[in-house]
């Protein structure tokens, strides 16, 4: 009789460093199939990165956010505490992006080893993202505590990008 080892615990966990519309637990349900509430450790920063809209998203037709090397910023976010059994939903949510390890530190302590995504074919200019994206972005950063300057920041730069990309109105001619 063969013995079936699983490859992981049950109960190992994660850290993950949502940035994007996985700070928004309520949409991060709809793709990991439970609530994701319990698992929010909190508010936290990535130094030396920051937010670009680098990648369209062919499912949300729009551009998403993605970060960015740069050791002149940093980005707010969402820091979770996952069950491992939620990985392979993760991994296959953030289609086009791949693992990145990083530090953030959350509520006065730096927490190594912790997951977040990067754009693996980064656009060379920035995509405007839909409105349905905005506001899930910025429900997850409301939601979750994110500093009020940083959310004004964001909502800001997702507002300038719509309006340099809006098409122009058409115009009649006599």
């Amino acid at each position: 009789m063969t013995s079936v080892i699983p490859l992981y615990n049950p109960d190992d966990r994660f850290y993950y460093f949502a940035y994007g519309s996985c700070m928004c637990p309520v949409d991060l349900k709809r793709s990991l199939g439970e609530s994701t509430h319990a698992y929010v450790v909190g508010p936290a920063t990535l130094a030396g990165y920051r937010l670009g809209f680098f990648r369209r998203s062919r499912l949300r037709n729009c551009g998403v956010l993605d970060v960015v090397p740069d050791q002149n910023y940093t980005v707010q976010g969402v820091l979770y505490h996952l069950p491992w059994r939620l990985s392979p939903a993760l991994d296959l949510r953030e289609e086009g992006y791949c693992h990145e390890t990083v530090t953030v530190n959350c509520n006065g302590r730096a927490y190594a080893e912790t997951r977040t995504y990067s754009v693996i074919s980064k656009t060379h200019e920035e995509i405007a993202p839909n409105e349905w994206y905005s506001s899930v972005v910025m429900r997850g950063a409301a939601t979750c505590g994110l500093p009020e300057q940083y959310c004004w920041e964001l909502f800001h730069h997702i507002h300038s990008l719509q309006r340099r990309q809006a098409p122009e109105p058409l115009r009649r001619t006599a």
